[in-house]
């Protein structure tokens, strides 16, 4: 059949239409930071617009670690970052949730449905320490910070000697699970006590790579005792990096979002003297702090600062273990215990 030279053009000009004249479609693949893990969903904020600029100088690992907080929504120390960071899409929050942060006095009006029974501390110290005024004893309520070199411990008699609670070490690093975890996290549940899970944080690793490592050992129990973040020094480790303190926190802000996003709980602080003095005074107000003390009230040691556990002794004794333990106390009478627990969970 013969085309008119109107259906000629109508044809040409459909074809020409279907042409494309910049060649194959390219698709931009846009890879996330290494330091984003199954604690955080992708899918629950957009991918940043712009890659996180790093300083001249910065290694890989700081790449990661300011890829990580702009996932995080966190906002690092100026000195950390490039202006560059401004153009990342993700909104960045101003401040913490207030349902999340630990309030200044840990007694609320909240009443629990079931109160455990709280047991008066029947431990020994094997180098006592007189803290006069300020002595521990004093406190209501009594725990314990347990990990492998305790050995197989009795948990029930351990609860009757006045562990209300017990802190027990899970990871250290990206790759160490304590070997006795899982079963003093199970025991410890059993015997009734209240009990968390805390992490050594080894400074030549990411944070990212921490807190999935802690993610993927440490149950999300309701009913568990917020996540412990371990900063100090350790002679006998084999890093012996020493970071800036604007380092430091952002490493310590990478792994507590993860966890705190993971577990819906607001991590505590756990640090010594030293480390204080060097890096975190003064800094990390909305986290609640367990501060190693044992020659003083943490009240001399940290002044100003304000703490939810207070590790008196590194020496303990009591029925239910072999060897040494170290001894804590809740910052708060029973009443106050029961209250922040029971907001805890």
């Amino acid at each position: 059949m013969r085309l008119s030279a109107t259906s000629l053009v109508v044809v040409s000009l459909l074809l020409a239409s279907c042409r494309s004249t910049s060649g194959p479609e390219e698709v931009l693949a846009i890879k996330p930071s290494n330091e984003v893990t199954s604690a955080i969903s992708t899918s629950a904020a957009p991918i940043p617009a712009a890659e996180v600029a790093a300083d001249a100088g910065a290694t890989q690992e700081d790449v990661q670690e300011q890829h990580a907080l702009a996932w995080a929504g966190q906002v690092p120390q100026p000195q950390a970052l490039s202006s560059a960071t401004t153009t990342v899409a993700m909104p960045l929050p101003a401040e913490k949730p207030v349902a999340m942060l630990a309030p200044e006095n840990p007694a609320t009006t909240l009443e629990p449905q079931v109160r455990s029974r709280i047991y008066s501390h029947r431990f020994r110290d094997a180098k006592p320490i007189n803290f006069g005024k300020s002595s521990p004893k004093k406190y209501a309520v009594h725990g314990v910070d347990v990990s492998r070199w305790q050995g197989d411990i009795d948990w029930m008699k351990l609860r009757t000697q006045g562990a209300n609670f017990a802190y027990i070490k899970a990871t250290d690093g990206g790759d160490h699970l304590d070997p006795m975890f899982r079963t003093n996290w199970r025991r410890a549940k059993e015997a009734g006590l209240k009990r968390g899970a805390y992490h050594f944080f080894y400074w030549c690793r990411t944070a990212g790579e921490q807190a999935e490592w802690f993610i993927r050992n440490v149950p999300r129990d309701p009913g568990a005792l917020p996540p412990v973040i371990d900063v100090e020094y350790n002679a006998e480790s084999s890093c012996k990096r020493r970071l800036s303190t604007a380092k430091i926190h952002e490493k310590m802000q990478v792994f507590m979002d993860m966890l705190e996003r993971h577990y819906g709980k607001r991590p505590i602080i756990y640090t010594a003297p030293d480390f204080y003095d060097d890096h975190l005074d003064g800094a990390f107000r909305e986290y609640p702090f367990w501060l190693r003390a044992v020659a003083a009230h943490p009240s001399k040691v940290y002044p100003g600062r304000k703490w939810l556990f207070w590790q008196y002794s590194g020496s303990g004794l009591s029925h239910g273990v072999r060897g040494r333990i170290d001894l804590n106390v809740f910052r708060g009478s029973e009443e106050d215990w029961h209250n922040w627990t029971a907001r805890a969970s």
